[in-house]
């Protein structure tokens, strides 16, 4: 036998009874008061747009597998996921065409022509977001008031900090979630709660979230005001969608670093592409390609960070 058929990654070897059906079925759970906090806001619409997106992936999923000659992974939840994800990140305006597009773009071009669950290079909802913004950049920018929701409007708090307006939504509006935005990422509060739980159940570590939100408080703090350190930081944290993005997107296993030292990179990365998106483009958000590129990073970042195992590595062609 060839050494070669030997050779096995670093340890340590960890068995666990977790399943990838009850991890998915952990975020779907913790992702329920965002979704009901933003149907609550924004009007029954919203189910309709969770509705489409998680349709359009549940599908996908099954006809890549069928295409690709692959065993059905629908059972498994991870295609509700991405569509639940997917929709918590559209206005809730959003043609429900343009939504099931973003679905067939996450599953079957993100994730299924890569090799499906575990092979994908980035979040498929985040790339199908940026997908859809990019495509329909009107459609994604037209938002509506929680008090008015049949009324447009093209202010988010960030476009008005961005724009310098003083009048701004207060912290308590900011962190209850009654402002303009995507779906999921208004309330906070909601957020912190289903972030609570995947804590509790041990699914998700403080690592990646707390260094993308602390990176971001810190940047935003010295370089965000009128002059050095006076920058509001607290109303960055509140805005826009950090929190989601933070706790439930960048924490995804398939697209984050596996050892502690590189989630802390990863976590700091994305906090400096956000910040310096908000505050030197003309985007007033960067969470979505903060992500994408420290998505595109990780495996540089796995091959910096990972320990050799013990006696040594032998490099195979």
């Amino acid at each position: 036998m060839e050494d070669s058929k030997l050779l096995v990654s670093s340890s340590p070897h960890l068995k666990d009874s977790s399943t990838t059906r009850r991890i998915m079925l952990d975020v779907v759970i913790a992702l329920i008061p965002a979704a009901a906090f933003g149907a609550y806001f924004f009007g029954a619409r919203v189910l309709l747009v969770i509705l489409t997106t998680v349709l359009s992936c549940v599908i996908s999923e099954y006809i890549a597998a069928k295409a690709l000659g692959k065993k059905s992974t629908i059972g498994d939840l991870s295609a509700v996921v991405t569509g639940l994800l997917l929709a918590l990140n559209l206005p809730s305006t959003i043609p429900l065409w343009i939504a099931a597009v973003g679905g067939v773009v996450a599953i079957m071009i993100v994730k299924q022509i890569f090799g499906g669950i575990g092979q994908n290079f980035m979040n498929p909802a985040m790339a199908a977001r940026v997908f859809i913004l990019i495509s329909w950049p009107m459609q994604m920018t037209s938002w509506v008031l929680p008090e008015r929701p049949d009324a447009v409007t093209s202010a988010t708090p960030l476009s008005m900090l961005k724009l310098g307006e003083s009048t701004l939504p207060g912290y308590k509006e900011l962190f209850i979630g009654n402002i303009a935005g995507c779906i999921g990422e208004t309330s906070v509060l909601a957020l912190l709660i289903g972030a609570a739980y995947l804590f509790y159940r041990k699914v998700i570590t403080a690592e990646i979230p707390l260094t993308f939100i602390g990176t971001v408080a810190l940047f935003t703090w010295i370089f965000g005001g009128d002059g050095l350190f006076k920058g509001d930081f607290l109303y960055h944290i509140l805005s826009g969608g950090l929190v989601l993005a933070a706790f439930f997107m960048a924490t995804d296993y398939s697209t984050s670093p596996m050892t502690f030292k590189g989630r802390i990179i990863m976590g700091v990365g994305c906090g400096i592409i956000t910040s310096i998106i908000r505050l030197y483009t003309n985007y007033p958000e960067g969470v979505s390609f903060a992500i994408l590129l420290m998505n595109i990073m990780v495996p540089l970042i796995d091959r910096y960070t990972i320990p050799r195992s013990f006696g040594g590595e032998r490099k195979v062609a």
